[in-house]
């Protein structure tokens, strides 16, 4: 469970929040404070692994909670959340390492798609070492949230990359490859290949198929169609 630090000064508001934390499947709400003093002492002393950060707070800012949590070492993320447009704001919290932001009024949907975001980044950073652009460019295309591209890909699929990965499977017909093997032909990450072979299953040009040989599960072995 990813444990969340809800920063909001209203009480009804932040219970709002937890309550919209709460609903997001692998999260959970840690604790609340209404201050910044009070955000500051919860991460001294609670395992936190993301705040939600208002902007606006009697004692101080956000802006400053921030500044005084990377000064003492918090390497916690951080979505700020403000009613605030003001594109110094927007700098100043990228300055200071928030990963993402927040724009009141929002709805439940917004906290959910930025956290199902937020929890794709963190499943690709556990998933394994970034070794390729494709993959520090999805790293953050998972934090935008999703969307289409230029030419009709989704976020986080290139032409390029789509390009070879389609190459190493015609090149295999009428056998077939597994992600692993993409992912060592094209000096990617596994996690990469395998989204890129997963978009072209999706889209009919290449079947899936278990691969049986050696101990341990089966492989899924992707083979072109197209």
């Amino acid at each position: 469970m990813i444990r969340v630090l809800v920063v909001e000064d209203d009480p009804v508001a932040a219970e709002a929040i937890a309550a919209y934390v709460e609903r997001v499947r692998g999260f959970t709400t840690a604790a609340n404070a209404g201050t910044g003093a009070a955000a500051l002492r919860t991460l001294a002393a609670t395992p936190v692994d993301l705040v939600l950060l208002d902007v606006h707070l009697p004692d101080t800012t956000g802006l400053e909670v921030l500044r005084r949590m990377r000064a003492a070492g918090h390497t916690t993320d951080v979505i700020m959340v403000t009613r605030a447009r003001d594109l110094t704001v927007v700098q100043a919290a990228i300055a200071f390492g928030a990963t993402q932001y927040l724009v009141k009024p929002f709805t439940a949907g917004a906290v959910r798609g930025k956290l199902e975001g937020y929890l794709e980044y963190r499943s690709r950073l556990e998933a394994g070492p970034v070794v390729a652009q494709d993959d520090v460019d999805d790293l953050f295309g998972s934090l935008r949230g999703g969307g289409v591209e230029a030419g009709g890909l989704p976020k986080g699929v290139s032409r390029e990359s789509l390009d070879a990965v389609t190459r190493e499977l015609t090149a295999a017909r009428p056998a077939g490859v597994t992600a692993a093997e993409v992912a060592e032909a094209l000096g990617a990450s596994r996690v990469t290949a395998r989204r890129y072979l997963e978009y072209l299953a999706e889209t009919g040009l290449c079947e899936r198929h278990a691969r049986y040989g050696g101990a341990g599960r089966p492989q899924t072995e992707y083979r072109w169609r197209g």
